[in-house]
């Protein structure tokens, strides 16, 4: 891990911050690199219940570095550089960590305070669950500097607000604020900048406390819904609630709703 990312895991809750504040955490590749070998791994631990992602210094990801991007620009003339199939397949290959945070069996949480850019908001978009402090701000930026976008935003944002407003929002690259992003779908909870971290302690909390392989099993059939037909997720919800039945927090879940207390799941 680099000093460009940050990892924590305590109580079942990994907390992945990015941290380059003075560039209000843009994107390098030595974080990208720790992104795309913690995603994986964290995604596969037993042991991590929950996966929370955000940014240090009041700032989630800036996305890009554009400054990188125009230094790249102006020596292109002046060398070499790798194929275009080359370089599409890298790009790819860093992409996937968006897949992962979408698939993984285990919830994840962006938890969002100043701005989400780019790239940057891609990463939010692919989680299951959006905190934003009252000082979040989000924009897809893409058009503002020519390019046309990656990281999965363009499958996200219209899954989570509707095509029409995901075009304008692509197309634009506006700047929406936290309360805007929460009317339109975008975020799931807004908190003032007194509150904002005790709720991302609180929402963390509670996904590690939930039962962690029914959770996985939930995730898998909402994302199949958002692509597939009815019978292919009638199909696919009665595959996985038959195993989620033979599961241990099932049991005690059952077991607690007839001692009337509250369920103590395990990690598996």
């Amino acid at each position: 891990m680099s000093e460009h990312l940050i990892e924590t895991v305590v109580d079942g809750v990994a907390t992945l911050t990015m941290n380059r504040p003075k560039v209000r955490n843009a994107l390098s590749a030595a974080m990208s690199a720790g992104l795309e070998e913690a995603i994986p791994r964290l995604a596969d631990d037993p042991q991590v219940r929950v996966v929370v992602l955000t940014g240090a210094g009041g700032a989630f990801c800036a996305g890009g570095d554009v400054k990188g991007f125009a230094r790249a620009g102006s020596s292109r003339a002046s060398g070499t550089r790798p194929s275009f199939e080359h370089r599409v397949a890298g790009l790819r290959s860093s992409t996937e960590l968006c897949r992962i945070l979408y698939e993984m069996p285990k919830p994840t949480l962006a938890a969002i305070e100043g701005p989400a850019a780019g790239g940057g908001l891609s990463f939010a978009l692919a989680c299951d669950i959006r905190i934003a402090s009252e000082t979040a701000k989000f924009t897809t930026a893409f058009a503002k500097i020519g390019l046309s976008g990656d990281y999965g935003g363009s499958y996200f944002l219209p899954h989570l607000i509707g095509a029409a407003k995901a075009r304008e929002l692509y197309f634009t690259a506006d700047l929406i604020d936290a309360q805007e992003a929460a009317r339109l779908g975008l975020v799931n909870h807004v908190y003032g900048a007194d509150e904002y971290r005790s709720a991302v302690e609180m929402w963390a909390e509670r996904l590690a406390a939930a039962p962690t392989v029914a959770l996985g099993y939930m995730k898998r059939n909402l994302n199949a819904a958002e692509r597939g037909s009815l019978a292919d997720v009638l199909d696919l919800e009665a595959q996985h609630m038959t195993r989620a039945f033979d599961t241990q927090d099932h049991r005690q879940g059952a077991q607690a709703f007839v001692e009337k207390r509250k369920p103590v799941f395990q990690a598996h």
